[in-house]
């Protein structure tokens, strides 16, 4: 599915990815590329993959010739009163060589096994890719959403002690009663600590916020929009089917798996290796005693020849290995299905939530516009006499309601939206058009390494990438005022 809209929405204003990032996330484009540099979890699960990569040099060395060198000296302190030719002291040197040449096929399944999970990592690492994208869009939503509930809330504490003041007024020439008053104070009191609640929620918003992008949330702009999003479920879910990472690892996995059956297998078949050895002895002139003359004091040996090993009996352990694999490679094709229901329900569970959400929005906005014009006639039915206090306070608490669920139904339809993209394996950093430059392509790395074999070949030291939040500010619950 073409997002081409959606990409062109996020590649506004991101520009080189290499580039330092602002001290405020702004923008939704800016939030993602900062969690995409700096998310710790996302730069776990890329070193992870790339420990994964390793297992495939780590499982062809099996199968590559083996150098071994081994130096003693020896120093005969006490020798047998008998023995006249004994030397007092050696220096032994042996140089082993082996070359496997048949393993059963063990090193090739091994190597094929390991290729295999290296696929599926890769699938894992786009899978958290996605999952910490999907939860920076929740949380820009989030303060988005707490700060139009805080600025909701703070109107109606501001409305409700005009409308105090005003019954206050009116109490003292006797238009109104004492019990008139008390319930516009009580109305205010239970607005004033819904504002305080409604604050709260925004700095634990803010804070989430800073969590999982790095940086605190400044005034974020309106998201871009979702476009050619499914017209239909099953056209998500066959998506998902084809795309969605999760599936894919879980199916790498398996195969992977019924690799591992012949690798457990070969440890019953032959094996054949060439091998050759060579040796050095020096006995610093002590070799014969007292005709040390007579003998060589250095000597050289050497052999080559070719190891054939059969298995006859081993106690029954190749057979409980293979089932072993056997028993784990079922256990992997389970998972794979099991994994697929799981995307089928969230894809169609997201896709039921997103058009849920589109038409509570309609019948939100209709409320709003609703709950307004009936607060309009209240207070003017108030000032003939035709309405109470409590009715304009009432009034007042559902016109709050009302525009509470607009905007949180917002929040949701674009959060579920997202979700959506992610169970389709679509929102990922190559989908959502954060190629400035820096994309991370974890083929680059084990491409660099399937093939290395020089025992003393390492990379620099590991430094941490992802930044700290230890010296962000505190965050609260205010908002520009307007």
């Amino acid at each position: 599915m073409a997002l081409a809209a959606l990409r062109a929405g996020l590649l506004a204003g991101i520009g080189l990815l290499a580039t330092s990032l602002p001290a405020q996330a702004d923008t939704l484009q800016s939030a993602l590329i900062a969690a995409y540099q700096t998310n710790p979890t996302l730069q776990a699960a890329r070193a992870q993959q790339r420990a994964t990569d390793e297992t495939v040099p780590i499982a062809r060395s099996d199968g590559l010739p083996s150098i071994t060198s081994t130096t003693s000296y020896t120093e005969f302190v006490k020798k047998s009163a008998n023995n006249f030719t004994s030397p007092s002291r050696v220096l032994n040197s042996q140089i082993q060589l082996g070359v496997p040449v048949y393993s059963g096929g063990s090193v090739r399944n091994a190597v094929k096994a390991a290729k295999i999970r290296v696929e599926a990592g890769q699938a894992d690492l786009r899978a958290t890719e996605s999952s910490i994208f999907s939860g920076v869009v929740a949380a820009y939503m989030d303060v988005i959403l707490q700060e139009a509930v805080v600025g909701l809330n703070r109107k109606l504490v501001e409305v409700l002690d005009i409308n105090l003041q005003a019954t206050s007024d009116r109490f003292e020439i006797g238009d109104l009663t004492r019990t008139d008053v008390a319930q516009s104070q009580a109305r205010l009191a239970l607005a004033q600590g819904d504002s305080r609640t409604a604050a709260a929620n925004l700095a634990s918003a803010r804070e989430f916020f800073i969590q999982l992008v790095g940086q605190a949330p400044g005034e974020l702009a309106p998201p871009p929009p979702l476009p050619n999003l499914p017209e239909m479920a099953d056209e998500a879910v066959s998506i998902a089917l084809d795309f969605n990472p999760d599936i894919i690892a879980a199916r790498e996995r398996a195969k992977a798996a019924d690799r591992d059956i012949d690798v457990a297998g070969s440890s019953r078949l032959p094996t054949l290796s060439l091998f050759g050895t060579g040796a050095y002895n020096d006995y610093f002139g002590t070799l014969g005693g007292t005709v040390a003359g007579n003998f060589t004091q250095t000597e050289q040996t050497a052999q080559v020849g070719a190891q054939l090993r059969i298995p006859i009996f081993q106690g029954g352990r190749p057979a409980a290995l293979r089932r072993q694999a056997q028993a784990r490679a079922s256990a992997a094709m389970e998972t794979e299905i099991a994994v697929e229901r799981d995307v089928i329900a969230q894809t169609r569970a997201s896709y039921s939530s997103y058009l849920a959400a589109q038409e509570l929005i309609e019948s939100s906005q209709l409320a709003v516009d609703a709950a307004d014009l009936s607060l309009e006639g209240v207070r003017a039915e108030n000032s003939v006499g035709n309405r109470t206090i409590l009715d304009i306070l009432d009034a007042e608490q559902e016109l709050l309601s009302a525009r509470v669920r607009l905007v949180t139904a917002r929040r949701n339809a674009y959060v579920a939206g997202f979700s959506l993209l992610a169970a389709m394996g679509k929102a990922e950093a190559r989908d959502l058009g954060l190629d400035g430059g820096a994309l991370y392509d974890p083929e680059v790395n084990y491409r660099r390494v399937r093939g290395k074999w020089f025992d003393w070949e390492n990379d620099p030291r590991p430094a941490a990438e992802a930044t700290r939040t230890v010296d962000t500010a505190v965050q609260d619950g205010e908002i520009s005022q307007d």
